[in-house]
C-alpha cells in the first residue's frame, strides 16, 4: 500500500474543500483549508520525502476566469518536481501534452472519455493516443445511488449510467495505467473511507489502483490495507496535519512504506 500525496487546486489557492461541495457556478466550494504555500512548494517536499505518484488536481473549469491562476499554480508544481505527479481537471487530447511537457509523469482523465452519460471508447481511445496507455490514469470516481456507485464526471457534478465495478476495472485496464478512485459522498468529511467502495476495489486484482475518501486515523488505514488485501492504495487530504487536520503526516508516509 503506497501512499499517494496530493495538490488540490481551486481559485488559484492549494486547498482541500468538501468534494461533493464543489460547484462551477462562482466557482465556489466549502474549504476545510486554504494553504499560505504554493502548490511548487508542496511537490518539493513530496520529492524530497521520495513519495510519487501524487496528484495535481485542477478544481476550476477551463471557461472559469479562475482557471489561469490555478492553471499556473498547477504547472508550477510539475516542473518543480518533473517525473513525480499525475495531473487532472479538464484533460483532453489537446492540453495533454502540455502539461506532460511541464514534467507530469501522468495524466488523469475522466469526463472526457464520457458522453451521454456513457463510456465512449473512440474518445478513450483518442486520449490513449495522445499520451500512450502508460501515462493515463483513469479517474473513476464515484457516489452512491439507490445501492449502486454510480461514476462522477465534471469535478464530480455529473452523475453518470457507470457502475463501478471489477468488472469495468478490468474492461477498462487496456488503455490505462493505474485507476484513481474518489468516494464523493466521504470527500473532505473525515469520517471514514466507505467499506463498499473499497469492498469493490479489492475484487479487482490488475492494474494499481488508489482510493481517496474520509480517511481520518491511523486505523482506516489498516482497515484499507485489510479490506483491499495491500493492494489498494492511498491519498488523504483534509485529515493530514499538513492541511490543518489531526492526522500526522510522518506517521502516514512511515506506516505506508512499511505496508509495500
Amino acid at each position: 500500500m503506497r501512499f499517494r500525496p496530493c495538490i488540490d487546486i481551486h481559485n488559484g489557492k492549494v486547498k482541500q474543500i468538501i468534494g461533493s461541495s464543489l460547484s462551477d457556478q462562482g466557482d465556489t466550494a466549502k474549504e476545510n483549508y486554504v494553504s499560505d504555500m504554493d502548490a511548487a512548494g508542496f511537490a518539493r517536499k513530496y520529492q524530497s520525502d521520495g513519495l510519487s505518484g501524487g496528484h495535481v488536481i485542477l478544481l476550476n473549469p477551463a471557461s472559469s476566469p479562475m482557471y489561469p491562476a490555478t492553471l499556473q499554480q498547477a504547472l508550477s508544481a510539475l516542473r518543480a518536481a518533473p517525473g513525480t505527479l499525475h495531473v487532472g481537471g479538464g484533460v483532453n487530447p489537446e492540453n495533454a501534452a502540455m502539461f506532460l511537457e511541464a514534467g507530469a509523469s501522468h495524466v488523469i482523465v475522466t469526463s472526457y472519455v464520457f458522453r451521454e452519460g456513457r463510456i465512449d471508447l473512440e474518445r478513450l481511445e483518442k486520449m490513449k493516443q495522445a499520451v500512450g496507455r502508460e501515462r493515463l490514469v483513469l479517474d473513476l470516481s464515484c457516489r452512491e445511488v439507490n445501492g449502486a456507485y454510480r461514476i462522477m464526471t465534471d469535478r464530480w457534478q455529473k452523475q453518470t449510467d457507470e457502475t463501478l465495478s471489477a468488472a469495468l476495472l478490468e474492461r477498462l485496464s487496456a488503455w490505462c495505467d493505474e485507476f484513481l478512485i474518489h468516494a464523493v459522498d466521504a470527500e473532505g468529511k473525515s469520517q471514514g473511507p466507505q467499506r463498499n467502495v473499497l469492498r469493490i476495489l479489492a475484487g479487482y486484482e490488475g492494474l494499481p489502483v488508489t482510493y481517496a475518501g474520509g480517511i481520518h486515523e491511523m486505523h482506516d488505514l489498516q482497515l484499507i490495507r485489510e479490506e483491499g488485501k495491500g493492494r489498494i492504495d492511498v491519498t488523504i487530504g483534509s485529515a493530514l496535519d499538513l492541511f490543518g487536520g489531526p492526522l500526522a503526516y510522518r506517521e502516514v508516509v512511515e506506516y505506508c512504506r512499511s505496508s509495500v
